[in-house]
């Protein structure tokens, strides 16, 4: 058997230490990935709506942490029909408030999230915009819960009365329709989200 010289024994052991440098990192990313993992579940499962509000601000990296969210929503075919009204002046919450959404009159913010119906699917799948708005809308209720703020999705579309004080109070386009009006604010109280499973709305393989 041949004689190892200190060199051989010296790249024996950064190959040694290099393998358990991986194997520990290997572990730690695991660990990270599966507590990101919960992290999520629990931003899912404790995700409530929230009326009541602080007079604390929101500040604008928060809300363009919230825009991110939203457009990283999934969308049919990538069309991404989604534009977004960020709504922060005292007196258009307010006006929201006068119609069907009064928890705004103490909100700090507020999203309109709205479909763009000029870049659609055609014919049957033009309606596909509803569903890509909803998905980013739900994107914005996780992220503003996971931020530390409250936020309740008020319905619009396809309430017509609904959509047009929206589309006059904001000024928008024709082609934009108002899905969502997402209210913001850093939670007043305490909120407890509700337990929504329900075993027998499942049916597995077939009804």
């Amino acid at each position: 058997m041949k004689k190892l010289t200190f060199a051989t024994i010296a790249a024996l052991i950064c190959v040694i230490m290099t393998s358990c440098g991986n194997t520990e990192n290997n572990t730690a990313s695991s660990g990270q990935a599966q507590l990101n993992g919960e992290s999520a579940l629990d931003m899912i499962m404790t995700r409530t709506s929230v009326r009541q509000y602080s007079d604390k601000p929101i500040s604008e990296a928060t809300i363009d942490t919230l825009l991110r969210a939203g457009m990283a929503a999934p969308t049919a075919g990538n069309k991404q029909p989604w534009k977004f009204v960020v709504v922060t002046e005292r007196a258009l919450l307010d006006s929201l408030a006068q119609g069907n959404w009064r928890m705004a009159a103490h909100a700090q913010a507020a999203i309109v999230v709205c479909g763009d119906t000029e870049n659609v699917f055609p014919e049957e799948g033009r309606d596909y915009w509803v569903q890509d708005c909803s998905a980013a809308t739900e994107n914005i209720l996780l992220a503003a819960h996971a931020v530390g703020l409250g936020a309740v999705w008020c319905g619009c579309y396809p309430i017509s009365e609904r959509v047009s004080n929206v589309k006059r109070i904001f000024g928008l386009p024709t082609p934009i329709v108002p899905l969502s009006v997402v209210v913001l604010g850093y939670p007043a109280g305490e909120h407890q989200p509700k337990d929504k499973y329900k075993p027998e709305n499942i049916h597995f393989n077939k009804w």
